[in-house]
């Protein structure tokens, strides 16, 4: 065939565009198990770095042999016997939420959810909570880390989103994730009280303890930041667990 026949053309075309799907298909199958690897080792960092046990002398497996997980059923709050694997298995259990109830927008609650103890000799000491909900642009995927008590917070920390860099992105900056600690999520009443305000939290009001400063340009991320928390405090979230903890049911 001429060099400039149509039927050449195309079929160049074709040949390169196979060729090359082939190859990026390849790629993507094989750095899988690589990119998996590394979204594990991601999340193993984040939760050491919201217990507070980052420790850059050991490894990070030595580190997280600290870290206990455990499986709760949301609704029950009770602990369920399953190991990662069986957890791995069920974890699509659930249910889509209606439009009223879910005001963190995340459309399905799982029946279970995989949380991180850490012990000292005294018993539980920091309990991690995974949480998710919109923002602007994306859903946040963080860690809420609690002290014992299950209600006065520790730490607050987001692994993923795509939220605006300088704006809803600041919820990575360490000046604002240091506001959270020793804000309580509920009050004595334990109704769920903590949430993000539109520009600076009022430090000698009475409820100072129960807010935290909203991000400059970005009120729809602190809005979401906000119901995330109420939606994973409440009854639908970790709430029947957490109660079970202060009434000294788990151990």
């Amino acid at each position: 065939m001429s060099n400039e026949s149509i039927s050449k053309i195309l079929l160049v075309t074709v040949t390169l565009c196979l060729v090359c799907s082939v190859i990026v298909s390849t790629a993507a199958v094989g750095l899988r198990p690589l990119q998996e690897r590394n979204r594990q080792v991601e999340l193993q960092r984040s939760i050491l770095e919201v217990a507070g046990l980052n420790a850059p002398e050991a490894s990070l497996q030595e580190s997280f042999r600290q870290i206990e997980p455990r499986v709760v059923e949301l609704s029950t709050g009770r602990f369920m016997d399953l190991d990662a694997m069986d957890f791995e298995a069920v974890r699509n259990e659930g249910r889509a939420l209606g439009k009223r109830e879910d005001i963190a927008n995340i459309g399905w609650l799982p029946k279970f959810a995989k949380i991180y103890l850490v012990r000292n000799a005294g018993g539980i000491d920091k309990i991690i909570l995974p949480v998710h909900g919109y923002g602007l642009w994306s859903t946040l995927y963080g860690f809420l880390a609690l002290e014992k008590d299950g209600r006065t917070v520790s730490k607050l920390r987001f692994y993923k989103h795509a939220e605006t860099p300088g704006l809803g992105g600041e919820v990575d900056n360490p000046k604002w994730r240091r506001l959270w600690r020793g804000k309580l999520l509920y009050d004595d009443r334990g109704e769920v009280r903590l949430s993000v305000v539109k520009g600076r939290a009022d430090e000698q009001s009475a409820e100072a303890a129960y807010r935290v400063d909203g991000l400059a340009g970005a009120t729809l991320t602190s809005r979401g930041v906000s119901r995330m928390i109420e939606f994973w405090a409440g009854d639908l979230g970790y709430r029947p667990f957490l109660e079970k903890i202060k009434a000294g049911e788990l151990s």
